[in-house]
């Protein structure tokens, strides 16, 4: 069993959303530890006990405080800190509000892309682009009701998964994967409701993509 520490918690993103996606997936392979105030209980010593993170969550304390959470004098834990526990070998997962970065911020630059973003709820198409581990069993294209951010990749090092269309938010950057030193990182920005998280195709996804991040080829 792996054991999965999941940052969850920030406005418009509450973490029952999280938690009651995850439930289905707890048991013999994965164990999930959700944190909401990350700020007071993340040190770099303690990330390094987990083989993956899954950050669900933007740079807001929880949902109820919109101060910001990593930054200096803050936390000890910052993009700097999740950057080196990746090099070294941990596994990093963002979902949705865990996307939530701009070019020049730190963490923007940790996860490689810039939120322009979305317009309201609407359907949403996934669409399969590239052959990875991670798409491997997903059928090629899937629709989802959902929050479309509206993403453009930054990094030079990122392999696109796949890209999501709607009629309001256009054609987008959808998911992708980085290597990182030893370490592994993936970014999906599907994920805003409880019924995203039980859809079978981004379900099998996000199974998928837990396991290439702990190292599965």
């Amino acid at each position: 069993m792996k054991n999965v520490l999941v940052l969850c918690d920030s406005p418009w993103h509450p973490a029952e959303v999280i938690e009651l996606g995850l439930a289905p997936l707890e048991g013999d392979e994965f164990h999930f530890v959700f944190v909401r105030a990350a700020k007071d209980i993340l040190t770099p010593a303690r990330i390094a006990e987990y083989p993956l993170i899954l950050c669900c969550k933007g740079n807001s304390v929880t949902e109820a405080n919109n101060a910001p959470w990593f930054e200096d004098g803050v936390t000890e834990v910052g993009p700097k800190e999740f950057e080196a526990y990746v090099k070294a070998g941990g596994g990093f997962l963002a979902v949705h509000a865990g996307t939530i970065g701009k070019k020049d911020t730190p963490y923007g630059q940790l996860i490689g892309c810039e939120f322009n973003g979305h317009p309201p709820r609407c359907g949403v198409e996934v669409r399969i682009t590239g052959k990875h581990p991670i798409t491997e069993g997903v059928e090629a294209r899937f629709d989802i009701r959902d929050e479309h951010y509206q993403t453009q990749i930054t990094a030079d090092d990122a392999t696109e998964l796949f890209r999501t269309v709607s009629e309001s938010g256009g054609e987008q950057a959808g998911g992708y994967v980085r290597t990182l030193g030893s370490g592994r990182m993936c970014v999906m920005t599907p994920g805003h409701t409880v019924d995203v998280w039980y859809h079978k195709a981004f379900k099998k996804l996000l199974v998928n993509a837990m396991r290439w991040c702990l190292g599965a080829d």
